[in-house]
């Protein structure tokens, strides 16, 4: 007779706090609160207490609260994929990097987005350094098109262009990571290749976004590069993926570039230095400039 109570206060207790959908959007409210780059302010508090109070009655309407919260938690470059779009993910949209060699020892170096795996990253990266001549007296990089992925083989296909010194930092709430061309190259397994010292020209448009964004921040403040189009698209921060109950991600912008320069971005373009509708040409002459 005992035993009754507890177990119908056992079965009260299952029944208050097993909502599936609300629980869903507590645990990422949890992880927006923890780790999201604007999740801090009267902005913040009012949009977590409002998806905390809103009652979802299916997934669809808690992923929905969910995508709302994410975007003041951490911005533009936050977003919700699905169970059904992690597992269907297709990393194999992207393509690997080409050189062109122009007579006058100028290479043009066509860097595309990237997101495939570790030994697949390392020959993206070797696929341009295997093609570098040491005469090399300029380099195009065209980061045009390029919406990201995993910046480090990028870096890595390139860093005979940087300097040893901090490329780049990620700045979150809590730590800045400072990355130089060892950690870069490390990551991308790729060995140190001698430095070319030459003018270096990037291209960009309204498509180069997140990892190509970080790409081009590295050359910024260079006093051999130069930056040639339209502005970027506005991505330059770093994401995290976080699991969620149903095998979603909510993959949530955790912390903004920093340029050697001391300049941080994060959700505003990239204007190029020459802003013009004929990069390549521009690039081109100007590099030919520098060499005469």
């Amino acid at each position: 007779m005992k035993k009754a109570p507890l177990i119908l206060l056992t079965a009260c207790l299952m029944a208050s706090c097993g909502d599936p959908n609300a629980n869903y959007v507590k645990k990422a409210i949890r992880i927006m609160d923890k780790n999201g780059i604007y999740a801090q302010g009267p902005e913040w508090e009012k949009a977590k207490q409002e998806a905390l109070s809103a009652k979802p009655t299916n997934l669809e309407e808690a992923q929905e609260i969910v995508v709302q919260a994410g975007k003041v938690a951490g911005g533009k470059h936050t977003f919700l994929m699905t169970a059904d779009e992690v597992t269907q993910n297709d990393t194999a949209k992207w393509e690997m990097p080409t050189v062109e060699l122009l007579q006058n020892d100028i290479a043009v170096i066509k860097l595309p987005q990237f997101m495939g795996n570790a030994e697949e990253g390392t020959k993206y990266a070797h696929t341009v350094l295997d093609a570098l001549p040491n005469t090399l007296k300029g380099a195009v990089i065209d980061l045009r098109g390029n919406r990201g992925g995993n910046m480090y083989p990028m870096i890595a296909a390139v860093h005979r262009f940087l300097p040893d010194d901090i490329i780049l930092q990620l700045r979150t709430r809590r730590n800045n990571m400072k990355i130089n061309v060892e950690y870069a190259i490390k990551v991308a397994n790729v060995a140190r290749q001698t430095n070319i010292d030459c003018p270096v020209a990037l291209l960009t448009d309204e498509w180069t976004g997140s990892s190509g964004e970080a790409v081009l921040l590295c050359f910024r403040g260079l006093a051999n590069a130069r930056t040639f189009g339209s502005s970027s698209a506005g991505y330059a921060s770093c994401n995290q993926p976080f699991s969620l109950p149903d095998g979603s991600q909510l993959v949530l912008t955790t912390g903004e570039d920093v340029a050697r320069t001391g300049e941080a971005f994060c959700d505003d373009p990239i204007a190029p230095d020459v802003a013009t509708e004929t990069p390549i040409e521009v690039a081109l002459e100007w590099i030919n400039d520098q060499i005469k």
